[in-house]
């Protein structure tokens, strides 16, 4: 098993979540620069946190365009796990292999600070470690994680279960002032409708080991590696 960690011009946890996957899970992880075409040795992907192209026009327009995205569309079109965290949850959305979009921040600014967050669904390649309503503490870092999407769609990411993570409080309340973003309905991360590709602001790879301060983020690569074992 080898999965693809996706670099563009302007990633920056693209070595984290290497560190992770190699270092803290054990299994086999490449680079793989965005001007590659094929994938399809690879048996899942992460697309790191960082600001490609200086999140030019908006953040992941750019990088959503380029070839490389072809292949990952493909990986996820054979029921391959994808993950995006922050910046790659933007590229997903400007993609469309995710729904909705990010937009600013309500309060334009960076935001880089601990939140918690409630595990909406255990059913999904990257949430099947956790329980359902459990809170779990991962670090943000981001100006443009407001999640808006409109209300048809939002009522059908309701009605599938495709919500994957709230903001919440530690008791695992969802409130306005636990909110870094004014993400509508607290969302955090999300799932598409085949349920194999998540994108996430939080960055699970900064909490994946306990000097850090938290490692519940090492679960949701954990549970993807299962999903790909049990494939």
């Amino acid at each position: 098993m080898t999965i693809a960690i996706i670099q563009f011009g302007g990633s920056n946890c693209d070595l984290d979540v290497l560190h992770v996957l190699k270092d803290v899970v054990g299994v086999d992880a490449e680079l793989v620069w965005y001007k590659e075409h094929d994938l399809d040795r690879f048996e899942g992907a992460v697309i790191p946190g960082g600001f490609s192209y200086g999140d030019y026009l908006r953040a992941g327009a750019i990088a959503s365009r380029t070839p490389i995205m072809d292949s990952v569309k493909k990986m996820a079109d054979e029921g391959k796990p994808v993950m995006g965290i922050c910046n790659g949850f933007q590229i997903l959305t400007e993609s469309g292999l995710l729904n909705g979009a990010l937009a600013t921040n309500m309060y334009p600014k960076f935001r880089c600070e601990g939140t918690y967050l409630r595990v909406e669904t255990t059913d999904s390649p990257f949430t099947s470690a956790f329980k359902e309503g459990e809170v779990i503490r991962i670090p943000i870092a981001h100006m443009e994680g407001n999640f808006y999407a409109d209300e048809q769609t939002l009522s059908n990411m309701e009605d599938e279960k495709l919500v994957a993570f709230r903001y919440v409080d530690k008791d695992g309340n969802v409130a306005d002032e636990v909110n870094p973003n004014g993400s509508q309905e607290n969302i955090a991360g999300i799932l598409s409708g085949k349920r194999n590709v998540m994108g996430l602001m939080p960055h699970p790879e900064r909490a994946s080991e306990s000097i850090l301060g938290s490692d519940d983020g090492v679960r949701m690569f954990q549970s993807m590696v299962e999903y790909i074992n049990n494939r």
